[in-house]
């Protein structure tokens, strides 16, 4: 997918789109890349979750956008003020892989599937509707969303190329 206007999105990051344009975010292993769409305008916002949970963290001054339950909140304030409606909103994501293989399965080698369950989580209790996932899996992932035609495009080395 070629196009002029792309937003990119880090690590950790979150952005929005009211223009038509493309948001992009590399590297998904264990992170989750959710897409919230408000299709009557055409506003688009992606989230690069890392982890599930702010409760975890440590650091004096918490990135909003890193956290499963402080990244979808925040992602959709910026939306609204750039004029979207929560009521209709729709979400997508991909990632949540379990890169690698332990041992022992303990709940904190669970990145991935937390993640993935922490941001259904938050999405339900939104009332926001998750219209596709390509989640889980120990496969890394790229992912694009195009607001023109609200399709999620996903890329990985074992699977190729794969539209939500």
């Amino acid at each position: 997918m070629i196009q002029q206007n792309v937003v990119k999105v880090g690590m950790a990051d979150l952005n929005i789109s009211s223009d038509g344009g493309t948001l992009r975010t590399t590297g998904l292993g264990s992170c989750v890349g959710l897409i919230l769409f408000d299709e009557r305008s055409r506003i688009a916002g992606m989230a690069h979750v890392m982890l599930p949970s702010s409760e975890i963290a440590r650091e004096s001054s918490i990135n909003l956008a890193k956290y499963a339950d402080t990244a979808i909140p925040e992602l959709i304030e910026r939306m609204k003020g750039a004029g979207a409606t929560t009521s209709r909103l729709i979400a997508k994501m991909a990632g949540g892989s379990q890169m690698f293989a332990f041992a022992m399965q303990s709940d904190a080698m669970r990145i991935g599937p937390r993640n993935v369950e922490s941001c259904k989580e938050m999405l339900m209790r939104l009332d926001i509707p998750l219209l596709g996932e390509d989640t889980g899996g120990n496969y890394g992932r790229t992912i694009e969303f195009d607001s023109t035609r609200g399709i999620l495009l996903i890329r990985s080395v074992q699977l190729g190329i794969k539209e939500i």
